[in-house]
Parts: structure tokens; C-alpha cells; sequence
């Protein structure tokens, strides 16, 4: 059982490094509190590993990839309108409280549709059918708990430095990404498709990023007051009068 927790627990987290669920654990962590993040993680890792391991162990069988696969694109395009529309209710730049009501059941269900036909459900399935199931359960659970956990450090670190509406379009973008992504390869299995979409998507919304960032330094530059009218000139004083 040890043995397969260690096995488990390398596999899932270098496969995680860079991974897809990685990149959406910094994102939400752009957006609530972390342990929120966290804490939804863990469940969606506990329960979609859970279920292939199941599979893996008992049944021996697979996952339908690319339904999974199908249903994860639509999710996380409605992510990506759902965040971008927060985004733009917050330009006016006026500090909002944030509505966390939901937060743990939007990250659970994203995760768990994203984990779906990951290619770490596919390891967890595989090691399941050879090693011990509970092990592997564990081990593959703590993995992408310790993987993502990096994720949530650097949501954190990039959400002190960058302006909030500017990180609302980060994930917006992000999630727009993933959604396509995951349309036509996944779902439909037009990689080269694929590429070319996100890439283009991806460069247009870069710029229209880039431009609305540059466009508000403008304004706000505009709207700050001269120098000249904020410290009086006092070297100089006035002429004295004669006698």
C-alpha cells in the first residue's frame, strides 16, 4: 500500500506540473480566498479519483473521453462569459465585496469536469488496475493537492502586483482558452484545429488586453492633477517693498 501511494503520488504530481488543472487552480486563486480553492480541490481530487479508481480496479474500463471532454468545454466557456461579465462590472474601479456564495461549487464542478478525461485519470485508472487501489486512491489525491497547492502560491503572488479588472481578464482568457481547447481537440478531434484557434483567440485577446490596460493608464494619468498644482512654490518668495 505504501509503495503505491509513493507511485501514485510522483505520478499525478509531474504530471500535473504545467498541466491544464494547474493553470486553473492559479486562476480561481486570482479570484477567492485561497483555502476556498484549496478546499475545492481537494474534494473534486478525492472524488474524481475515487471514481477511477473504481473503474480501474473493478470494472478495468475507461472513461467516455470525449462526452467528458465535450461537457468541460461548455463549462469553461460559461466560466470565461461569467468571469469576463464580473470583470467589466468592476471597471468603474470601486472596491466591491466579493461573492463567494458559490465559490467551492464552481471550483468542485470545474474540477471535476476538467479531471475527467485528463490524462492523470487516465494514470490514476491504469495504476489502479495493478496496484492497490487504496493506495493509489491516496496517493494520487495527495498529488494533485501538493501540485495545485504551487498553483495557489503563485495566484497569490500575482494577485498582490496586478490590478484586479486586469486579473478578470486573465482568467476570462484563460478559461476561453481551456473551452476551446478542449472543443475542438477533445471533444472533436481536430487538433490542428485546435491550435490555430486558441492560438489566434489567444493572441486577439492579448491585444485587446494590452490595449484596454494601456487606454486606462492614459485616463488615469489624465485625471491626476499637475504637479505644479500640488506643491506650492516657495523658493522664490515675493518682492519686498522699499522704505
Amino acid at each position: 500500500m505504501l509503495a503505491a501511494i509513493l507511485l501514485s503520488l510522483g505520478v499525478v504530481f509531474v504530471a500535473e506540473l504545467g498541466d491544464r488543472s494547474q493553470l486553473l487552480t492559479m486562476t480561481y486563486a486570482l479570484r477567492y480566498r485561497w483555502w476556498v480553492v484549496l478546499t475545492g480541490v481537494a474534494i473534486a481530487s478525492f472524488t474524481v479519483h475515487g471514481v477511477s479508481v473504481a473503474i480501474g480496479h473493478f470494472l478495468g474500463a475507461t472513461l467516455p473521453a470525449r462526452a467528458m471532454a465535450f461537457a468541460s468545454a461548455i463549462a469553461f466557456l460559461i466560466f470565461a462569459a461569467w468571469t469576463w461579465h464580473e470583470g467589466a462590472e468592476s471597471e468603474d474601479e470601486t472596491p466591491t465585496p466579493r461573492n463567494t456564495r458559490f465559490a467551492l461549487l464552481t471550483v468542485i464542478s470545474s474540477f471535476v469536469l476538467a479531471e475527467m478525461s485528463d490524462k492523470t485519470t487516465l494514470a490514476t485508472i491504469t495504476l489502479a488496475s495493478d496496484q492497490n487501489w487504496v493506495g493509489v486512491w491516496i496517493g494520487s489525491t495527495l498529488g494533485m493537492i501538493l501540485a495545485d497547492g504551487l498553483a495557489i502560491g503563485a495566484g497569490l503572488l500575482l494577485h498582490q502586483r496586478l490590478p484586479e479588472q486586469l486579473l478578470h481578464m486573465l482568467a476570462s482568457l484563460l478559461f476561453l482558452l481551456f473551452g476551446l481547447w478542449m472543443l475542438f481537440d477533445g471533444a472533436l478531434g481536430w487538433r490542428w484545429v485546435a491550435v490555430g484557434v486558441t492560438a489566434a483567440v489567444g493572441m486577439a485577446a492579448a491585444t485587446a488586453i494590452a490595449a484596454q490596460t494601456l487606454q486606462r493608464r492614459r485616463k488615469a494619468a489624465a485625471r491626476a492633477p499637475s504637479s505644479d498644482w500640488q506643491i506650492p512654490n516657495t523658493t522664490h518668495p515675493g518682492p519686498t517693498r522699499r522704505l
